[in-house]
């Protein structure tokens, strides 16, 4: 009965994963790990003898016990992935937001000079920095 309740959550994780992708609410990159263990569920659903029989040649005497630590070592490597990747875009973020405000002072310098290009008596606040730019051509 075990076997059953766990292939089924196996299942039923893999089809919410592909719903989850298909609808663009998940990243497919992101969604390929959570795949992944919803195959191992499946997988220590459908063979749960095999996982114990790994357990005993490594040593270890009750298969759920290396299941656990399995997937707690796997939710460690999770959350420092998404560590990397948080960090990572917390930096980029920082650069964009110190390059707009670079380009908003260049803007606001050239507004002030008088001579900014691409400026007409219709669209006062509109400046065009190259003349292939402008989408009215």
């Amino acid at each position: 009965m075990t076997s059953l309740v766990s292939g089924f959550i196996g299942f039923a994780a893999a089809i919410t994963i592909f719903v989850l992708i298909r609808r663009d609410h998940l990243h497919v990159r992101l969604g390929l790990w959570w795949v992944l263990v919803a195959l191992a569920f499946l997988f220590l659903g459908v063979f749960p003898t095999l996982f114990d029989a790994l357990a005993r040649m490594l040593g270890i005497a009750s298969g759920p016990v290396l299941a656990l630590t399995i997937g707690l070592s796997l939710l460690m490597l999770k959350v420092l992935t998404q560590d990397i990747a948080r960090s990572n875009n917390e930096a980029r973020i920082i650069r964009l937001v110190q390059r707009i405000a670079m380009l908003e002072a260049d803007l606001e310098r050239v507004r002030a000079s008088g001579n900014a290009p691409g400026r007409d008596s219709e669209t006062s606040n509109k400046v065009s920095i190259h003349p292939d730019d402008d989408p009215d051509n």
